[in-house]
């Protein structure tokens, strides 16, 4: 068992379950899934630079990402239905309590001066986003082996009802809010 959902099981569900008063294990909120995503869209003139993204999210993630692909086609930005335009990975079970774990303890406190993530990014349906402005920050990428600074949006879904619940879970799993 991973040292994030360790800390789930042994501490988390406790203080969750004092705090919400919830009488049935079933109704605790948990971590469904992360999903990184990343936009690439130099893509279209550069098919190159997706195989860049593709393997930088892969280092990330530590599994292949699928690519995503254009849903209607824009003519100003050169962009036909069906051309790839970006990748995503979707994590669960261990991967996604590793990837966690590295998010919030390790690749987060290298951001540039950094003060927490914002506690406004709930969806109101207990789900979190957050966007990062470059791939750098995860010590897994060498600085040396990459084309351009890329960014990429995580979004960390929940089984919780409410934002403050999953406000709360997230801040007991160690997610680093602002004030």
């Amino acid at each position: 068992m991973d040292r994030l959902q360790e800390k789930y099981t042994n501490e988390v569900c406790a203080e969750l379950t004092k705090k919400f008063g919830y009488k049935n294990v079933m109704q605790l909120p948990k971590i469904e899934k992360v999903i990184i995503n990343m936009g690439v869209g130099e893509a279209v003139g550069n098919p190159k630079a997706l195989d860049a993204a593709v393997t930088d999210l892969s280092i990330i993630a530590g599994q292949k990402p699928i690519l995503t692909r254009a849903k209607k086609s824009i003519a100003t930005w050169k962009i036909r239905q069906g051309m790839p335009i970006g990748a995503k990975v979707t994590l669960r079970g261990v991967r996604m309590y590793q990837f966690l774990d590295k998010f919030m303890n390790v690749a987060l406190p290298r951001v540039r001066d950094f003060h927490g993530v914002s506690s406004k990014a709930f969806d109101g349906r207990g789900n979190y986003s957050v966007g990062l402005k470059e791939q750098l920050i995860f010590p897994e990428i060498e600085y040396d082996k990459i084309d351009k600074v890329r960014g990429m949006n995580v979004v960390i879904v929940t089984t919780a009802k409410t934002d403050e619940e999953a406000h709360e879970l997230l801040k007991l799993m160690g997610m680093p809010f602002n004030a």
